[in-house]
């Protein structure tokens, strides 16, 4: 309870029911939502999407201060892993696999999501491993280099060989399915009757709970301090025998894993995969992210994700709606607004707010049990 709920660790019962209180929050919210139409309640499912998202990229910027702009190719390649091995394509293109797969190969959840976190991580080391020695702007220029490389080859892998099926993408993808029910019909259980944008949001729920409950370990542990001394000073890092370049490694593979995880719930989801998923600028947006939030804090990064995510969409419903109720006419296309808005909050998020939204408590300051910061070193200093 303390890791969910800081501000509570000298009151237990309080955590407790705090953790109910939450625990029932969640539960009602898409049902509560879903009253106003199930693209609410898709929202919520793409939020929960980005939240594992920016926790695996922030593992990466957040902990071990690596900057990476092409954070987006391991979300493609755990959607792609996904779509090949739930999808007719291979059959259909392949004689020797039709042979071996008459019906396609189906794999179940619990193997293709340990799959598609292990592949990603691989890609993650393959990608952290020629770039061990770079940083700053260097290191952004590489992995960007290396998120558009990913996604050119996905573009191209339909010839002489129909792998990835090019630009007009991967189709009739299964979903997932668990204890025999697939997530993309509707359940009814007790009376109440669940669609399956509200089932994929409990899965999604349930795995965005547990990369929070995994970064908020990964940030307390001894190998979280040591990304964290890599960031604030590599060359003192060494010196005090820490083995950056296994520990710059961990750190790509572990944030490319919860990439993969998430992009295989993104195919299972959306049923169809094409490169245009997988552009920049999806990349660009998970850091702004991590940085309007607060790196290397996770209540903050959660913040990031939510807010960059829902308010955009909600604009995408209301703003047009709201123009032609003003003015009688639309004066700035929602898609604009929406650009122009994230814009101007990222260069007031810069000029006011550098740390972010909710910044990570400084180095050495304690939190007492009524939640204030208690600073770590007290007494007279210099004016």
């Amino acid at each position: 309870m303390n890791n969910l709920f800081p501000g509570l660790a000298g009151n237990p019962k309080a955590a407790y029911l705090a953790t109910a209180v939450f625990a029932v929050a969640m539960i009602l919210l898409p049902l509560l939502v879903g009253i106003a139409g199930d693209g609410w309640v898709r929202m919520l499912d793409f939020a929960l999407l980005y939240i594992m998202l920016a926790l695996g990229l922030n593992i990466v910027v957040g902990y071990a201060g690596l900057l990476d702009l092409g954070y987006v190719a391991f979300y493609a390649v755990g959607a792609y892993l996904y779509a090949l091995l739930n999808s007719p394509h291979l059959s259909e293109n392949f004689e020797w696999f039709r042979m071996m797969f008459p019906d396609g190969l189906h794999t179940a959840f619990w193997i293709i999501v340990p799959l598609c976190a292990t592949l990603a991580a691989t890609f993650g080391i393959l990608l952290g491993y020629p770039v061990l020695r770079l940083r700053g702007d260097y290191l952004a220029i590489v992995t960007l280099g290396f998120g558009e490389i990913v996604r050119i080859f996905l573009n191209n892998l339909n010839a002489p060989y129909n792998i990835t099926a090019g630009p007009q993408g991967i189709g009739g993808i299964d979903p997932i399915t668990i204890a025999g029910q697939p997530l993309s019909k509707s359940f009814e259980i007790l009376g109440f009757t669940f669609h399956s944008v509200q089932l994929y949001y409990y899965l999604f729920l349930v795995l965005a709970i547990l990369v929070i409950i995994v970064s908020i370990r990964l940030q307390k542990s001894r190998i979280g301090r040591a990304w964290m001394a890599i960031r604030e000073d590599e060359t003192a890092a060494k010196a005090m025998g820490i083995n950056v370049r296994n520990l710059k490694l961990m750190a790509f593979a572990m944030g490319a894993s919860f990439g993969g995880i998430s992009g295989a719930m993104f195919a299972s989801f959306q049923g169809f995969v094409s490169p245009e998923s997988f552009i920049l600028m999806e990349s660009v947006i998970i850091v702004s992210m991590v940085v309007l939030g607060g790196m290397g804090h996770v209540p903050g990064v959660i913040l990031g994700a939510i807010l960059l995510y829902a308010i955009p969409e909600v604009l995408r419903y209301v703003a047009g709606p709201t123009q032609q109720a003003i003015f009688g006419f639309e004066v700035v296309p929602p898609e604009a607004l929406r650009m122009l808005l994230f814009g101007v909050a990222m260069v007031l998020m810069m000029l006011y707010r550098p740390e972010g939204l909710w910044p990570a408590p400084k180095h050495g300051a304690k939190t007492s049990p009524g939640g204030k910061p208690v600073p770590a070193v007290t007494g007279p200093t210099k004016a």
